[in-house]
Parts: structure tokens; sequence; C-alpha cells
């Protein structure tokens, strides 16, 4: 029970890292708000929560939209009285995966910003804000990627994903004085998930095995990274075990950058 009696917020909560970690929160005694755009799935996670004995409510959100990230937070501290834990999640990948930095459009780049990292700075913000009326810190996870760590191709994604990274350290710097500690989480290679869709990809037996055996094959380790993988690290980050850990760029990529 690491986050007894804490309140997490987790955007992106309807699928793939943002699902296993709403869970996993709740599991370890978090009252979950199950955020995402896609609000069917949002409450299809805060259902599976409940039936297992957890607290969680869905709400729908667009973190584009600096009034749903307001609303989401405040819907929080009002359910439940405050807010401990934000966990920015959103994510989309480039339209086209394998796409050259020629091949994308300003509209593909100004959509990649605005979700990659208009979403985490709002969320940032108004996870500051909310833990500087209560006056008794908080805890804020980004989800990166080991693609702002290292080149490796797809350049637009790669640096909004630094961009988070960057602003990551930033907050960890300015919220320290106030008790706010702010890390980022880094996955590699995972295996299919709704973000892959969202990049073109269908998720057929055949393309999820593929991904899977590519996915390994990049990893030191040999395996590839699973939404489970990431969650568990996830649960770390926001406990009070890393009470001391806070501006941290947080590989789950099975030794990949450290080669």
């Amino acid at each position: 029970m690491l986050l007894e009696g804490k309140t997490a917020v987790v955007t992106g909560a309807g699928s793939g890292v943002g699902a296993a970690s709403a869970q996993r929160f709740a599991e370890e005694g978090a009252s979950v708000v199950c955020a995402d755009i896609q609000f069917d799935h949002a409450k299809e996670t805060a259902r599976r929560i409940e039936a297992a004995g957890g607290v969680a409510f869905a709400v729908e959100t667009d973190v584009t939209r600096e009034r749903d990230v307001a609303e989401m937070i405040a819907t929080a501290a009002d359910r439940f009285g405050h807010v401990d834990i934000v966990f920015n999640n959103v994510g989309i990948p480039t339209p086209r995966l394998g796409a050259a930095l020629e091949d994308h459009t300003f509209q593909d780049f100004q959509r990649l910003v605005s979700v990659n990292i208009g979403g985490v700075f709002l969320g940032c913000t108004y996870a500051v804000l909310q833990f500087k009326r209560q006056g008794s810190g908080g805890v804020i996870l980004n989800t990166g990627s080991v693609a702002g760590l290292v080149a490796w191709g797809g350049a637009v994604y790669a640096a909004t994903k630094g961009a988070v990274h960057q602003l990551t350290k930033a907050v960890a710097i300015e919220g320290a004085p106030f008790g706010i500690r702010a890390n980022a989480l880094c996955p590699a290679g995972m295996p299919y998930t709704g973000f892959m869709a969202a990049g073109g990809l269908d998720n057929s037996a055949e393309t999820t095995a593929k991904l899977a055996e590519s996915t390994a094959a990049n990893h030191p380790l040999g395996r590839p990274i699973t939404a489970e993988d990431c969650a568990e690290a996830a649960v770390f980050l926001v406990s009070d075990r890393a009470a001391n850990i806070t501006g941290v760029l947080f590989p789950v990529d099975g030794g990949y950058v450290a080669r």
C-alpha cells in the first residue's frame, strides 16, 4: 500500500501505460482519477479498478484544451479533497511511423507539439498550482521517451520528448522549495498499444508478434517493454520511497541507452 491515502490523476488512462499505471496506483491504495479523451475507455479502466476493490472515477479530458485540464485537476480536488500525484502520460506518435523529418507537414509538427508538449505543460502547470494551494507538496510524473535521450530517427517526435524532459527537470528545480517533485518515465520499444495504432499500425496478431520480436532484439535484456513494466516504475517514482528523487529521466528500456 505504497500510495495509501493519496489521490492520483492519470491522463491517457484509457489504455496502455496509463491504464496499467492507474490500476497499479489503485492496487497500492490511491484513489485514482482516470482521464482520457476517449471517455468510454477511461470509464472501463475505472470500472476495472472498482471491480477489484479500488476507488476510481473517469473524466473526459482533451489535454490540449486548457479548460479541460483545469477542470480535471479541480474535479479531483473536489471529489477527494486533495491531489497528490499527477501523471501526465498522454502522447502521440508521428502520424506515419517511420516518416523522416521532411515527410512531416507543418500541421503534423503542430499536432505533435500541441499534444506531446502542450499537454504536459498544462498538466504540470495546473498540478503545481494545486500543490501550492494545498501547501503540502506533490508529485508530477511525465511520460518522456528514450527517443528524447538518444537519436534513433523520428526527429519531430523525438524533439517533443526532448522538450518534455527539459520541462520536467525545470519543474523539478522550481518546485523543490515547495516540496514538489517531478520526474519523467522514458520507455523504449514497446509492443503494440493504442499509441502504435495512432501511428497507423494495425493490431493484427502478425503485427503484434513482429513488433514484440523487433523491440526485444533492440534491448540488451532481450525482452520487449510492456505497459506493466512502466507502471511498476511509475508506482515507485510517485511513492514516498522516491522522496529524494526529482529531476530524473528514468529509462525503462531493457538497457538500450546504456550501450
